[in-house]
């Protein structure tokens, strides 16, 4: 089992509890949480423990059969400051590291293990799915197509700057709600696989804070992603 990490905060534009939808990390960021001031106790300490030596191996050989030529060793990190929120991400270093972060106040909040399981399944489907490169284009491509109308429409520099930016962030936006789904239902297949019960797990969603379904929203409504689950895993147990 792969040593747990604790780290200082890392920039957190990979988050998927309660944070936008994943991009590689930049420079430090500290996730806004209110109210998260909360240290793991001793019992979710040892499920945080035994979740990462059940789920780790699990996902990095699922991710090793997926994308065989793509680094699949991941690092689990705690962001140890208390004030970082509720949290949990994944991310690339600048050497293409895949990272999964939790942070105190997440681990504090799980009230089980097969929560803990089910995130850490869901984090790593990220990297698996291989969200953070298709991310990286779709924002490319947005910033092109505003870019190249504003320049169209007569738009001085800074106007076709403010363009390419506004279509970066559409593009960055456009999959992401795609994507937590698709990280649920393949996380849903690595909780299982490592022993936990997704379905419990997904009393997690109740808890966060639902986004509805909004227009060019990172994460989709909480009801979606627990069908997802559902249905996920009821495809690998008898009804």
């Amino acid at each position: 089992m792969r040593a747990i990490v604790l780290i200082p905060i890392l920039a957190v534009l990979a988050g998927c509890v309660m944070t936008p939808a994943p991009a590689p990390i930049p420079a430090p960021q500290a996730p806004a949480a209110p109210n998260s001031e909360r240290v793991p106790t001793q019992v979710a300490v040892a499920n945080f423990e035994e979740v990462v030596a059940r789920v780790e191996p699990v996902a990095e050989r699922i991710c090793r059969e997926q994308i065989p030529r793509q680094n699949c060793d991941f690092i689990i990190a705690v962001e140890r400051d208390p004030n970082a929120g509720v949290n949990a991400f994944q991310t690339l270093d600048r050497a293409g590291q895949p990272y999964i972060v939790f942070t105190l106040g997440l681990i504090a909040e799980a009230r089980n293990a097969d929560e803990l399981a089910l995130v850490m399944g869901h984090e790593a489907a990220h990297h698996i799915e291989q969200h953070i490169p298709l991310q990286r284009q779709s924002a490319q491509e947005g910033a092109l197509v505003f870019g190249t109308l504003a320049q169209l429409s007569g738009a001085d520099r800074a106007g076709i700057q403010q363009a390419a930016q506004i279509g970066a962030t559409v593009g960055r936006r456009r999959y992401s709600q795609d994507h937590e789904l698709e990280a649920d239902a393949l996380g849903t297949i690595i909780a299982i696989r490592a022993g936990f019960d997704p379905l419990r797990g997904a009393a997690f969603f109740q808890r966060i804070p639902d986004p509805g379904n909004q227009f060019l929203g990172t994460h989709p409504p909480n009801a979606a992603r627990n069908e997802v689950v559902r249905r996920t895993a009821a495809q690998f147990r008898p009804s």
